[in-house]
């Protein structure tokens, strides 16, 4: 039988060694709050959409991770309508989508709050609305049951699995939470940051849901790094970095979980992968401002509300080519209208057509005016 990391006598008594993370936790703490720095130093409205691509980010590829592939369009409306803010008409969100919504904002809005068995409930609750994952049903918004059987990570064909990881047994997980939520709310003191790696860590270690699990260890690890800011405002999407670096984090984590309890490794990653994670919000930043200068450099021409409402798409990293069937798709108006919003924007050099054409004809924004 395999050993891991919770079967060992002094679990769960972590350990690192600082001397090895000092100076990689410097650098990090020092990027982060220039990144702060920088977006605080930002108007009202362009810190707004910074943090609202962010968090649509962060919801997205939380729940890539795992398989989950979400609307773009119902998340980032599901965030503005929570956030109030105004970005013109919303989309309507299914369920799902409001759910993961509403764990995130949670774990990133109300960071200085506790950390509960019963939160952890909701949140569990919010991902699955409706009973299930998939067509499977499962118990939501409590611990896993010994009926569930054992809760293990596998991979591979039916008949040749590979079991990455075992968790511990559903008739422990009452002890292992409140060990957990105890050290979370009053532990010792450290830094939030190494804090955050330790608690998704422990977390998915611990694995106490029956589904769900990645989603809500991700959200606590945000929840820990928010209050490392003392700001509910997010920059950077640890979730979009995992996801980007998905296998590595699979091989670091199962390394970590059938190893010892010096977690040096780990947090090592932990904190590279965070360094990274604020790579992205330099291009989240970018971006916000690219719009910026597109908008100014239309100041005064007059624009239909269907002309802002695609442009705006395209700007916020619209996927696919934008062509006069999806166009009048996403002004939600005739294929006449569209050609007729297009032609006009053409005429005034707004619009380009891109190489080739023919009936698949598509169009992108001119150079001169979306890089400014």
């Amino acid at each position: 039988m395999a050993t891991y990391i919770h079967h060992l006598d002094e679990w769960p008594e972590f350990r690192c060694s600082l001397a090895f993370l000092e100076e990689q936790l410097g650098s990090v703490r020092h990027r982060q709050g220039r990144l702060i720095g920088r977006m605080e130093s930002l108007g009202f409205s362009l810190r707004a959409e910074a943090v609202l691509r962010t968090l649509t980010e962060d919801v997205l590829k939380s729940s890539e991770i795992e398989g989950e592939i979400l609307d773009k369009a119902q998340v980032r409306s599901s965030i503005a309508r929570r956030l109030g803010m105004d970005i013109g008409a919303l989309t309507a969100a299914d369920r799902d989508v409001e759910g993961v919504v509403e764990m995130m904002l949670d774990a990133t809005q109300n960071y200085g709050d506790p950390l509960t068995e019963e939160r952890l409930f909701a949140w569990h609750a919010s991902l699955f609305p409706t009973g299930r994952s998939g067509m499977r049903r499962i118990t939501v918004g409590a611990w896993r049951t010994a009926a569930s059987g054992p809760m293990q990570v596998v991979s591979g064909p039916l008949g040749r699995e590979r079991v990455h990881y075992e968790a511990p047994g559903a008739d422990h997980l009452g002890r292992e939470m409140s060990a957990f939520l105890a050290w979370f709310n009053d532990g010792p003191s450290m830094d939030p940051v190494l804090k955050a790696g330790i608690a998704h860590l422990w977390f998915v270690t611990i694995h106490p849901f029956e589904d769900g699990n990645g989603r809500v260890a991700r959200a606590i690890a945000d929840m820990m790094l928010a209050r490392s800011e003392k700001s509910p405002q997010r920059f950077y999407s640890m979730s979009a970095q995992i996801r980007a670096e998905r296998k590595a984090y699979y091989q670091i984590l199962e390394t970590t979980q059938r190893g010892g309890l010096d977690i040096t490794d780990w947090l090592l990653w932990f904190l590279a992968c965070l360094d990274r994670a604020f790579d992205g919000a330099e291009t989240i930043l970018a971006s916000v401002l690219r719009k910026a200068r597109f908008w100014e450099a239309l100041e005064g021409q007059v624009l239909n509300a269907r002309q802002r409402k695609v442009i705006n798409r395209l700007l916020d990293g619209f996927e696919g080519k934008l062509t006069s069937s999806k166009w009048a798709t996403l002004a939600n108006t005739s294929p006449d209208t569209a050609l007729r919003d297009i032609s006009d924007l053409l005429a005034r050099s707004i619009l380009t057509k891109d190489p080739g054409g023919g009936r698949n004809t598509s169009y992108s924004l001119k150079d001169s005016h979306a890089d400014g």
